[in-house]
């Protein structure tokens, strides 16, 4: 039987994420992903820098492509990222892939005390302060004049080569103008987990091929890389059930409310968004969010109805990153709905 392509006409790509967790587990999660045929693995910046937990993985691994998903631009200055990602692209022997996103004011003022930029501006800043010093680090870096990093290197002294020159970018991104800006100057998208199926298709599909065309850019140019939610239950009730705090959660961030007001679901998320100023005291309004709220953005169910629920992102991506619900499971039930994700990349590599 012929394998099913994604939206280049390629092999499908599966990533997993990998959790905070000791050295020898994560070796051992690294060589399992890639036996269960796994293509990639990544690591959330929830609040830590993600290059720590990649690091094992990568180095217990041969053929898993590593990536940042994401590492929070504004966390750390653009040289630090460089430096960092040449390190991990030395680690895994050229297999990095640098996962940046701005992330929003509440965490990078709120938490990482940074100033306040225009986040879309700073992004792109650091793309292509980034690109400078990766590629030149070892030939003597030329000043930097960006909009926020600048930077005159007088007193560097030029290190090793890097294992390659350019290391892949990809951008991770939610609405219209930093989805541009990734299909404008990254190597890949990494599309936000609350891009439903209806939204990839109707809304992101025409946008992405829109703005290729305006940049003057081809597809294979650039990689989509999808991460839909999804919660591997065959007793889906339990599933629905398990998902809607992280539904809640996100429904509770003001900058998300056009997505789920895109979807319908404007006054639910406005008392999520109430309830989310009580540090963050979701739980409190969790019975406010529908089973159909949290079937828009989330796939419940066994492994074949999921794996049919995320087929139509197909038509747009070409990899996927399934990630499951996290917001108030105890560590059994988050082991549990991942396993159910090596579940659902086991049968869809068979």
């Amino acid at each position: 039987m012929s394998r099913k392509l994604n939206a280049s006409g390629k092999e499908r790509e599966y990533w997993g994420v990998v959790p905070v967790a000791s050295g020898p587990e994560l070796m051992e999660m690294g060589k399992h992903m890639e036996d269960i045929g796994f293509d990639g693995a990544t690591a959330l910046q929830i609040y830590g820098p993600p290059y720590v937990p990649l690091a094992p993985v990568g180095a217990a691994t041969k053929r898993l492509k590593i990536a940042t998903g994401v590492a929070v631009a504004a966390a750390r200055s653009p040289f630090e990222t460089a430096y960092a990602a040449m390190d991990m692209d030395r680690i895994t022997n050229g297999r990095f892939i640098l996962g940046l996103g701005s992330a929003v004011p509440s965490a990078t003022v709120g938490l990482y005390g940074a100033p306040e930029y225009k986040l879309l501006t700073h992004l792109k800043d650091t793309v292509r302060a980034v690109r400078h010093i990766v590629a030149g680090a070892h030939k003597g870096l030329e000043p930097y004049d960006g909009v926020y990093y600048k930077a005159d290197y007088q007193e560097m002294i030029p290190t090793a080569p890097p294992v390659r020159e350019h290391i892949p970018i990809w951008v991770a991104a939610m609405r219209e103008k930093m989805t541009r800006m990734a299909l404008e100057v990254a190597d890949g998208l990494m599309a936000h987990a609350l891009w439903t199926v209806s939204w990839t298709n109707e809304k992101i599909a025409p946008l992405i091929e829109n703005s290729l065309r305006e940049f003057g850019r081809s597809r294979d140019e650039i990689e989509v890389n999808s991460w839909p939610w999804v919660a591997v239950n065959n007793d889906k009730k339990q599933a629905i059930d398990d998902a809607r705090p992280t539904v809640a959660s996100y429904a509770g961030i003001t900058a998300y409310e056009n997505i789920f007001e895109g979807h319908g679901f404007l006054k639910e998320a406005r008392i999520c968004q109430e309830a989310s100023k009580r540090q963050s005291d979701v739980m409190s309004v969790v019975d406010q969010v529908p089973d159909e709220m949290v079937l828009a953005f989330v796939s419940c169910g066994s492994v074949d109805e999921v794996l049919e629920q995320i087929e139509p992102l197909w038509n747009v991506a070409d990899s996927l990153c399934p990630m499951s619900p996290y917001r108030c499971l105890t560590p059994e039930k988050l082991q549990f709905y991942g396993q159910g994700i090596h579940q659902l990349v086991a049968a869809a590599k068979r």
